[in-house]
Protein backbone atom coordinates (compact mmCIF):
# COMPACT_ATOMS: atom_id res chain seq x y z
CA UNK A 1 0.00 0.00 0.00
CA UNK A 2 1.50 3.21 -1.32
CA UNK A 3 1.97 5.96 1.89
CA UNK A 4 0.72 9.56 0.92
CA UNK A 5 3.28 12.08 1.53
CA UNK A 6 1.84 15.51 3.44
CA UNK A 7 3.67 18.21 1.38
CA UNK A 8 3.76 20.24 4.96
CA UNK A 9 5.25 17.09 6.86
CA UNK A 10 9.03 17.22 7.11
CA UNK A 11 9.30 14.08 8.72
CA UNK A 12 9.55 11.44 6.06
CA UNK A 13 8.43 7.92 7.00
CA UNK A 14 11.85 6.25 7.01
CA UNK A 15 12.98 8.05 10.11
CA UNK A 16 12.87 6.19 13.17
CA UNK A 17 11.60 7.89 15.80
CA UNK A 18 12.67 6.26 18.84
CA UNK A 19 11.59 8.34 22.54
CA UNK A 20 12.39 4.55 24.69
CA UNK A 21 15.63 6.12 25.65
CA UNK A 22 14.73 9.96 25.42
CA UNK A 23 16.28 11.66 28.89
CA UNK A 24 14.81 14.98 30.60
CA UNK A 25 16.65 18.64 29.41
CA UNK A 26 19.24 19.23 31.82
CA UNK A 27 19.11 22.03 31.30
CA UNK A 28 15.42 22.95 31.34
CA UNK A 29 15.61 23.64 35.40
CA UNK A 30 18.04 26.23 35.70
CA UNK A 31 16.09 27.63 32.56
CA UNK A 32 12.90 27.59 34.07
CA UNK A 33 13.95 29.76 37.11
CA UNK A 34 15.75 32.33 35.04
CA UNK A 35 12.32 33.37 32.83
CA UNK A 36 9.36 34.75 34.57
CA UNK A 37 6.19 34.44 33.09
CA UNK A 38 3.63 36.70 33.55
CA UNK A 39 -0.18 37.37 32.51
CA UNK A 40 -1.86 39.90 30.91
CA UNK A 41 -5.13 41.55 31.39
CA UNK A 42 -6.92 41.21 28.36
CA UNK A 43 -7.06 45.16 27.93
CA UNK A 44 -3.55 45.34 28.68
CA UNK A 45 -2.71 42.67 26.12
CA UNK A 46 -4.61 44.53 23.42
CA UNK A 47 -2.32 47.47 23.54
CA UNK A 48 1.13 45.28 23.76
CA UNK A 49 0.98 43.25 20.62
CA UNK A 50 4.18 41.19 20.92
CA UNK A 51 6.46 40.38 23.99
CA UNK A 52 9.11 42.97 22.91
CA UNK A 53 6.72 45.19 22.85
CA UNK A 54 5.44 44.19 26.63
CA UNK A 55 9.52 44.19 28.01
CA UNK A 56 10.26 47.92 25.98
CA UNK A 57 7.45 49.70 27.97
CA UNK A 58 8.45 47.98 31.18
CA UNK A 59 12.79 48.89 30.18
CA UNK A 60 11.54 52.26 29.87
CA UNK A 61 8.70 52.51 32.94
CA UNK A 62 11.91 51.16 34.84
CA UNK A 63 14.42 53.80 33.65
CA UNK A 64 11.83 56.80 34.44
CA UNK A 65 11.20 55.45 37.96
CA UNK A 66 14.72 54.57 38.60
CA UNK A 67 16.24 58.00 37.88
CA UNK A 68 16.49 60.36 40.08
CA UNK A 69 14.53 63.54 39.86
CA UNK A 70 16.23 66.67 38.93
CA UNK A 71 14.99 69.88 40.45
CA UNK A 72 15.37 72.39 37.70
CA UNK A 73 14.57 75.85 39.45
CA UNK A 74 14.59 79.10 37.65
CA UNK A 75 16.83 82.25 38.37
Amino acid sequence: MPVELDENDDLLPEYDLDFSKSKPNRFAEKYNMMVRHVGLAPDVADEFPTEESVNEALREYIRMTRTPNVDISTR
